[in-house]
């Protein structure tokens, strides 16, 4: 049991030993984190694919593993501009970027960089501040950040699944990586740092 003295500089609970509880600050930093190393992970093994096996249209939601990173790619980018206070309309979903695996697991890296720099910032405050944006089509909505962040973290596991999924088929279960949470934490995890 942990005795609490009050309340620290970013509005959490401070132990007796004065080390800040931070709870969501601490689990969106680990999902950032977690994100960037599953991405790290998928590109790494889709590396042994050929160009025709990544464009080839395998029946996902967005067709083939590069649809489906490029997909992530987009979605990413676009909730970057919003936590910026920018809107941008006319956003394609199923946009390719980046048709070669090379320039996009370059810009996967940086828009991870970005995320897990973003996210850092946050006060614990930070968290239950309203976002206010609208959607590719111009409809106006407000979610808090933490609705954000956890959005995004499980988008982004989603349809990683999917491309776990489409390499598994072509590769074989034995070449892809296990991707769970909590081998991450027990792994890669220990001292993981931005």
């Amino acid at each position: 049991h942990r005795r609490h003295q009050g309340v620290g500089r970013d509005g959490g609970e401070v132990t007796a030993a004065g080390g800040e509880i931070t709870p969501l600050r601490d689990h969106f930093r680990k999902f950032a984190l977690y994100n960037r190393w599953a991405n790290e992970a998928i590109f790494a093994v889709a590396a042994g694919l050929s160009p025709a096996q990544l464009e080839e249209d395998r029946g996902a939601f967005f067709k083939s593993v590069c649809g489906t990173l490029n997909h992530l790619l987009v979605t990413d980018g676009l909730w970057l501009d919003r936590l910026d206070g920018r809107s941008p309309e006319g956003i394609r979903l199923d946009d390719v970027l980046h048709a070669s695996l090379p320039s996009l697991r370059a810009a996967r890296s940086d828009v991870d960089k970005r995320f897990i720099d973003r996210v850092y910032d946050y006060s614990e405050a930070d968290f239950a501040v309203p976002l206010h944006f609208r959607t590719t089509a111009g409809g106006e909505v407000t979610l808090l950040l933490a609705e954000i962040l956890a959005h995004v973290s499980n988008h982004q596991t989603h349809h990683r699944g999917q491309a776990h999924d489409l390499i598994c088929q072509m590769l074989g279960r034995d070449a892809v990586p296990v991707l769970d949470f909590a081998i991450y934490l027990r792994t890669a995890g220990i001292g993981d740092a931005p």
